[in-house]
């Protein structure tokens, strides 16, 4: 573009007569000249207004940015929109860094019916602060099966628990809601392998697309209603996956050291069986596993491990098994 420039320059002043219509020209010429560098700066943030009370770091912190990492970019962008050195307008827009480590782009809620993707946590995130890297090669994939979902808030806290434990020690998480009615029992085979499909589907496509990386499927699965008291857990896997088994077995230890049973649990090996696991582990590109929870009876299962229905520190455990799970890839690498 410079080349052209000298070139049409040159012929203008070779020839004196063009010289008002060169004039006249000129600044339409430096505009296309410049566009595709207003397109780049215009890419490279987006606006916010700050409310009472932000500064720097806090107008940061609430756009899922590290304040640390990037506060020397918010200053370059924003310079002559600075009090004081440090002190934000109020009302005032600002220019915040794009940023792919933001955490507005590795926590997604995906939903279902469109496929439509959009950040898991709004508000949430002026609390979130990155704890550290140990996941920053890693995408998990998140399915909540709750058939109850209007009054089962357990599943649906732990699922968004999860995503933020996992995305503050660096990870990428892909929630996938699913909005549609619960299926109709004449049709309920045929809906759920289509609903299996598409998840299938929608899962593959993000796989792809962060191909090289330690990627993991958990599907949660509620039994009925979650009600105060303890619960059963069992975690399953694809008979055919050691990967699979590795990942539910480390989950599975966690929960096993928090049970309130005193029973020994060294032979559990849960195998996928229902049809819809069975298609979904054989299908999807990341390994999977399934976590099932159901309340506590005198007609649980032996080989499930019964556990307070505490959300926080259910939350914690999985995340345990979780980092456990990576860090055993990562020192075998």
């Amino acid at each position: 573009m410079i080349f052209a420039f000298h070139r049409i320059f040159i012929i203008f002043a070779v020839h004196p007569s063009n010289e008002t219509l060169f004039m006249k020209l000129l600044p339409t010429f430096l505009l296309w000249v410049s566009m595709p560098c207003l397109l780049l700066a215009q890419n490279d943030y987006y606006t916010v207004v700050a409310q009472k009370g932000d500064g720097i770091f806090s107008i940061l912190r609430k756009q899922g940015l590290d304040p640390v990492k990037y506060y020397e970019d918010f200053l370059t962008l924003n310079t002559e929109d600075i009090k004081d050195g440090s002190m934000l307008h109020v009302g005032r827009e600002y220019k915040i860094p794009q940023a792919m480590d933001s955490f507005k782009k590795t926590g997604v809620r995906v939903q279902m019916k469109d496929e439509t993707e959009n950040p898991i946590f709004d508000k949430e995130l002026a609390e979130m602060s990155l704890k550290s890297k140990a996941l920053k090669n890693a995408v998990y994939y998140i399915v909540a099966e709750n058939q109850a979902k209007s009054q089962n808030k357990f599943i649906d806290d732990v699922t968004t628990g999860l995503a933020a434990e996992l995305m503050v020690h660096g990870a990428t998480v892909y929630v996938f809601d699913d909005t549609d009615e619960k299926p109709s029992t004449e049709n309920m085979k045929s809906e759920k392998t289509e609903r299996m499909g598409q998840y299938i589907e929608a899962i593959n496509k993000r796989y792809l697309q962060n191909t090289g990386k330690y990627q993991r499927l958990l599907l949660i699965r509620a039994n009925g209603l979650i009600e105060n008291g303890n619960m059963d857990v069992a975690v399953y896997h694809h008979n055919k996956s050691e990967k699979g088994q590795r990942f539910a077995e480390n989950i599975q230890n966690v929960f096993k050291k928090h049970s309130v049973s005193n029973r020994s649990y060294k032979d559990i090996k849960m195998i996928f069986e229902d049809k819809n696991s069975l298609y979904l582990a054989k299908n999807t590109l990341p390994t999977v596993s399934l976590l099932t929870i159901g309340n506590r009876s005198k007609a649980s299962a032996e080989d499930h491990i019964p556990v307070r229905s505490d959300k926080k520190a259910f939350t914690n455990w999985i995340t345990n098994g979780i980092l456990k799970d990576y860090a055993d890839i990562t020192i075998e690498e």
